[in-house]
């Protein structure tokens, strides 16, 4: 299993849910957050872990132009699997020509819990959702729409809706040979989401996440699991 974070850069987001790349000219306010999608390279898939932000819905989102980089082409990727979709988690799914939307991965599953799609459907007004995407998800032919609370997508694959941060957000572990990786997205962002025991308010359920969070890092030392840490501008990836 060959692991490749993409990293986009890190941002700043407000309370308004504005995301501004940080760069040297940058006036820097509000939380810093890295947005880093994953690759994962295993013997029979090619997995991209969320998509990353596009901040100006440009027609090669930044995490096409990072696969590029990494010399895979985005036709490339068999299988996508999406946590929850808050916009800098899914905005590298396509983008807009005039009204048509566009898949940046045509040739790819992409995995999404339908009961995520329906709660993100009905936030109106609600600035961590990109509306005119979402309606367009569905409508996309190589979509699957999960319905259970757990399941397999293959032998290698599984997933779980831990909800917590959203009320139907979903985490991902895979497995390959003696290797367990594990993707707790936004109830498992950063590292110091372990060394401080706390429920986070910016969480639908900060309870709810935390309790995981404490089995998760007990399963994980047991399994030796390695993690993927989605916002942490040090610690990408850590071992368990």
């Amino acid at each position: 299993m060959k692991i490749i974070t993409l990293k986009l850069g890190t941002y700043t987001v407000n309370k308004s849910k504005v995301f501004s790349l940080i760069d040297s000219s940058s006036p820097v306010s509000g939380s810093k957050v890295a947005i880093q999608p994953f690759l994962i390279i295993t013997e029979k898939d090619v997995i991209l872990l969320d998509t990353g932000i596009n901040l100006n819905q440009a027609e090669v989102p930044p995490v096409c132009q990072r696969l590029k980089d990494e010399n895979v082409e985005p036709g490339q990727v068999t299988k996508v699997l999406i946590s929850h979709l808050h916009k800098d988690h899914i905005d590298g799914l396509g983008y807009f020509s005039g009204e048509t939307f566009i898949s940046s991965f045509p040739h790819a599953t992409i995995y999404i819990q339908q009961r995520e799609l329906d709660f993100a459907l009905a936030q109106e007004g609600n600035p961590s959702y990109r509306p005119e995407m979402l309606k367009q998800l569905a409508l996309l032919p190589n979509v699957v729409l999960l319905n259970d609370h757990e399941g397999n997508i293959t032998t290698e694959i599984s997933y779980k809706v831990s909800g917590g941060h959203t009320p139907n957000h979903q985490v991902f572990w895979i497995k390959e040979k003696e290797e367990t990786t594990f993707y707790g997205a936004d109830n498992l962002p950063q590292r110091n989401y372990l060394k401080f025991q706390v429920a986070f308010k910016n969480d639908y359920d900060g309870r709810k996440a935390l309790e995981a969070r404490q089995k998760w890092e007990e399963e994980g030392k047991q399994q030796q699991w390695t993690v993927l840490l989605y916002h942490d501008m040090k610690n990408q990836i850590i071992k368990f």
